[in-house]
């Protein structure tokens, strides 16, 4: 059977709507004009309706081989609008094709045609009526079951696209946890690849994740971490946790570094082993806390121990200095003996300043806070260094104060030591050669104090810094080791943070931070200029 060639237009009318539906689709995921999206596919529907009623009755009304494009119609609606809206594309098009048929049955020119195609279309017993009612049946029958899928479809869509979303957040949660502990994360597969390694096991370990991901552990730390590999190995080879381990690992730059481990199985649902996790820190400021107690404790304990003993030398060592300089002055002795007799002398008053400093050292006195004016307080102690026998007239103090007036919460007998015991040291770094100790002090905008004591002597050996502070430890001749001691264990009486800086003929300073102690200051006398005062001998 032929067609007429005028159905080609609206058979590629109809080819031309058809496809425009999926390249709607196409241009939803780079367009976001919800409205036009809306609206084309109803309007795309309809004009499908038109054509098709119009193919329909061109190519034999009810025996036309063409009903099934309404079907397709159904279908595109479905995807486009929901069960309700499809089953309401289902009754438009069941009116169309009842419409279409009852046209081309009356349409003959003859009168009351229209009236007995009515007729024949509801008559039971005509052919029309079962064609007509099987069709509109197909139709609702499809729009139910592609509507119905269509929600299901979209339903389960969006299931997934929360669990989606959910699953990618508890991921990146989980990561961004792992990635920003404060302790290394380290985990390998049974194969000893690193399948994970946090930020902080890079800054750790020194190695990037990216040079390490993927790769076998004897690879990347046999090299520098033998200890680390052979932990992690043994863990996995006997399946036994290590709770708590201690290892060292060699840094980039030979330091060595203490670390604390603790490693797990990782296994999965069937208790099939994974792989093996470690979570490590570094050690290094705790071990270095825990010998700053030992220290503390030992010589706590030496010093309650050392003051009693220094208590029971220095009284009969009064009463010999006593007789000494006694028979010094009544007896004229000459040459060798009296050579030996001022020795004597000189020995037994530097032992009684030995002494006396000890008992200083030792003395745990109780604190007595009081309002103390720094800058009187400095300048009572230059006086003082002045007629110290360490102090020379080539030596200039200098005191500098952005503030005429500071004044902090402290222990005045107990800052005044602090601050002369640093200024004698000072002067004895520099000795007889000409040089500058300046007391610099910082008002910060919290009104927290710093001191700054620093002089331009020949300064400290790397190799000396660690041990500045421990008691009679000296690089002096007569140095008795105990100026600095004193210091930190009045500085720490004080709640005051101590630090030093030097460098090898560079000189050294000293910094005294009064943070933790509640400030005044009277800015009445706010200097113009940095210098608060320069005292000269």
């Amino acid at each position: 059977m032929g067609y007429p060639d005028y159905l080609s237009f609206p058979f590629f009318g109809y080819s031309f709507l058809t496809l425009l539906l999926p390249a709607i689709f196409i241009l939803r995921r780079w367009m976001e004009i919800k409205t036009l999206f809306r609206v084309v596919p109803i309007l795309q529907t309809f004009f499908e309706i038109i054509i098709e009623v119009g193919i329909i009755y061109a190519t034999g009304n009810i025996q036309s081989a063409f009903a099934g494009l309404f079907i397709l119609t159904i279908i595109s609606a479905a995807l486009v609008s929901n069960l309700a809206g499809t089953l309401g594309f289902a009754s438009l098009v069941s009116v169309s094709y009842a419409f279409v048929i009852w046209f081309g049955l009356s349409i003959n020119g003859e009168p009351g045609s229209a009236a007995r195609a009515l007729q024949t279309i509801f008559s039971t017993q005509d052919a029309a009526f079962y064609n007509i009612f099987l069709h509109i049946l197909t139709f609702y029958l499809v729009a139910f079951i592609s509507g119905y899928l269509v929600e299901r479809l979209r339903h389960k869509d969006l299931q997934l696209a929360t669990a989606s979303q959910a699953l990618r957040l508890a991921k990146l949660d989980t990561e961004d946890i792992l990635r920003h502990l404060n302790s290394g994360l380290l985990t390998i597969d049974p194969h000893l690849n690193v399948i994970f390694f946090n930020r902080t096991a890079e800054e750790i370990l020194e190695l990037n994740e990216a040079d390490v991901r993927g790769k076998n552990i004897r690879q990347v730390f046999a090299a520098r971490m033998p200890q680390l590999t052979a932990n992690l190995i043994e863990v996995l080879q006997t399946c036994r946790h290590s709770p708590r381990n201690e290892i060292e690992i060699v840094g980039r730059s030979g330091k060595r570094l203490p670390l604390g481990i603790s490693t797990s199985i990782l296994k999965d649902d069937s208790a099939q082993i994974r792989g093996v996790i470690a979570i490590f820190q570094d050690l290094t400021e705790t071990k270095k806390m825990e010998d700053k107690i030992r220290i503390a404790d030992r010589l706590a304990a030496v010093g309650e121990l050392s003051a009693a003993i220094a208590h029971e030398i220095r009284n009969p060592l009064a009463a010999i200095s006593g007789s000494v300089e006694v028979l010094h002055r009544e007896l004229n002795l000459e040459g060798e003996n009296r050579r030996l007799m001022e020795l004597i002398v000189k020995e037994s008053s530097r032992l009684n300043n030995i002494l006396s400093d000890f008992l200083l050292y030792a003395r745990s006195n109780r604190v007595v806070f009081s309002r103390v004016e720094l800058c009187r307080l400095i300048s009572d102690v230059f006086e003082i260094v002045k007629r110290h026998n360490s102090y020379y007239p080539e030596i200039v103090l200098n005191l500098t104060s952005p503030e005429s007036y500071v004044y902090i919460f402290g222990d005045e007998d107990k800052l005044k030591q602090i601050m002369l015991n640093l200024l004698v040291n000072a002067c004895e770094a520099i000795g007889k050669k000409s040089g500058n100790v300046t007391v610099g002090i910082d008002v910060g905008e919290d009104r927290a104090v710093t001191v700054y004591v620093a002089d331009d002597g020949p300064g400290i050996e790397k190799s000396h810094i660690d041990r500045v502070f421990d008691p009679f430890f000296s690089t002096k001749k007569d140095g008795t080791g105990l100026g600095l001691a004193i210091v930190q264990r009045l500085s720490e009486s004080l709640n005051i943070d101590l630090s030093i800086r030097t460098e090898p003929g560079a000189g050294t300073t000293f910094v005294l931070g009064f943070s933790h102690i509640p400030v005044e200051a009277n800015s009445t006398g706010r200097l113009k200029t940095s210098t608060f005062s320069q005292i000269r001998s």
